[in-house]
């Protein structure tokens, strides 16, 4: 009977298409038996799921903002790992079947009495942090809570022009009607808002007057009356606005400013933190990194996430910043002299502010083979285990060029399929080049 081939031990596909292991971290929040399905445990990573949970609780005990990279090499499985995460703090009952993570989940009971607003975000080709932080919020809180106001995140000033005129065209009571549509005592009255938990819980449940708009027009940027007004006119009268905003220069408030917007906005909708998950936003620098003047400019809003001018987060704001590399090692490549110094110091600033959850190399031979080696069956498993037995009494030439120079015999048994045809191969090779046969 022939030796059988690979193919006819393990269980592949036909055809591997490009982004088959590639996992979209919006998509995998959204596919929750499919992303824990295709997940695979290592003991490592449950170490980052306590590190990342213990991260989220000492930021929510403390009330105040913490930021980590969760670094790893291509294939690591940042996305997925996020996704994972961003299960488990939504209570996500099938995350409690892999046994891998019950311990975890076991550890971190408290998480499961909190309630967190949790905003997944893929960076690539991002044309700068307000507009894809503020813009991928309002998409998100829009999906989960569409009867909600919007946050006052937009500028204020060319929208208030537009309203104003708006309400000269229409008349107070066809003007105040549409703006106050959706609250209980608004002349548009269409169901109780839950946005009651802000200052000014009057107008989120009542509506606007003619003293209240011209209050909030001449209210101070960044006050809780400016910005509920302009979150109220994007949402009722110029939605086509958050369009406008991810397109237009400067459609955003300052990130730092914007950022105390978005906690108190998710306070009012009844969370407990704010997490956001960016992934490929180191990606997206590294990308632009003949642009200079983009890089030191998009790095240096990073230490925002952490560091707040303004004492206006009533939440904790926490994030976690995919990256495979440090940026500074490619952009050192590609400046020199002062311009490298004067990144350097930012990059080190904000290194200083981050955390570092590591997905480690060594996880990679067990993904891939429970992902990608599933035998066909147990004797297909104890056929490849009898091929690793020969295959280690080669001689020790031949196992140092399949090990190369980092190789570790047990990490090489869970990644190379030693079928008995592959055997006979290499014992043909290690007789061609005048290497001794196996003991």
């Amino acid at each position: 009977m022939p030796d059988k081939l690979i193919s006819e031990l393990l269980d592949l596909p036909d055809r591997v298409r490009k982004g088959d292991f590639v996992l979209n971290l919006s998509k995998g929040v959204t596919e929750p038996k499919k992303t824990l399905e295709q997940y695979v445990v290592t003991p490592q990573l449950v170490e980052c799921f306590d590190d990342s949970l213990s991260l989220i609780k000492t930021a929510v005990d403390a009330n105040n903002s913490k930021a980590t990279y969760l670094h790893g090499s291509f294939g690591s499985g940042k996305s997925h790992f996020m996704a994972v995460l961003h299960l488990i703090l939504q209570h996500n009952p099938d995350v409690r079947n892999v046994k891998e993570l019950q311990p975890v989940c076991d550890k971190h009971q408290w998480a499961e009495d909190k309630n967190f607003l949790l905003v997944p975000y893929h960076m690539i080709n991002a044309k700068d942090m307000e507009t894809a932080l503020f813009g991928g919020y309002v998409d998100h809180v829009s999906l989960l809570h569409p009867d909600a106001p919007l946050p006052g995140i937009f500028l204020a000033d060319e929208i208030f022009e537009n309203a104003k005129k708006h309400r000269s065209g229409l008349g107070d009571e066809k003007f105040f009607a549409q703006l106050n549509e959706g609250k209980t005592g608004g002349s548009g009255s269409g169901g109780k808002s839950r946005f009651g938990k802000m200052k000014h819980a009057k107008l989120s449940t009542e509506g606007w007057d003619a003293a209240s708009f011209e209050e909030a027009l001449k209210a101070e940027p960044g006050s809780n009356e400016r910005s509920l007004l302009v979150g109220d006119l994007v949402k009722n009268i110029f939605p086509a606005f958050r369009g406008i905003a991810h397109a237009k220069d400067e459609a955003y408030v300052e990130l730092d400013e914007g950022l105390g917007i978005l906690c108190a906005h998710a306070q009012s909708l009844g969370y407990d933190g704010l997490i956001l998950f960016l992934d490929e936003f180191i990606l997206n620098l590294m990308t632009q990194s003949a642009n200079l003047g983009y890089v030191q400019r998009e790095a240096n809003k990073l230490v925002k996430l952490v560091e707040a001018n303004k004492a206006d987060r009533p939440i904790p704001l926490i994030s976690f910043v995919a990256r495979q590399r440090d940026l500074r090692e490619l952009i050192g490549d590609t400046i020199s002299g002062v311009e490298q110094i004067n990144l350097s110091e930012i990059l080190s600033h904000m290194e200083g502010r981050f955390d570092m959850i590591t997905l480690e190399d060594r996880n990679l031979p067990l993904i891939a083979q429970k992902r990608v080696l599933r035998t066909k069956n147990d004797a297909c498993k104890a056929e490849l285990a009898d091929g690793y037995e020969q295959a280690i009494k080669l001689q020790p030439e031949v196992m140092e060029i399949l090990l190369a120079r980092d190789g570790n015999k047990e990490l090489f048994k869970q990644v190379y399929p030693f079928s008995p045809a592959l055997i006979k191969s290499l014992i043909a090779i290690s007789s061609a080049c005048n290497v001794n046969e196996p003991h």
